[in-house]
């Protein structure tokens, strides 16, 4: 505790900031070291013709403009 207080002084911040950042950086590494990412998410269509020529499901204000075309 001697010593985060020093910290703490010699950076001039609180304790309770240098816990609070000791903690955020101890949790971090625990994350990635157990963390897995999700595997691709992969979109399935259906319904007549399926997808239309040009849309681009990434792009979500094309899609909006073309739903509101529709109306």
């Amino acid at each position: 505790m001697r010593a985060v207080k020093r910290h703490a002084l010699e950076s001039g911040t609180t304790v309770t900031a240098v816990i609070a950042e000791a903690l955020r950086e101890r949790l971090q590494r625990y994350r990635d070291r157990t963390s897995n990412p999700p595997p691709p998410l992969s979109l399935v269509t259906t319904g007549e013709g399926g997808l239309l020529p040009g849309v681009d499901l990434d792009d979500s204000a094309a899609l909006l403009e073309l739903m509101e075309d529709d109306v």
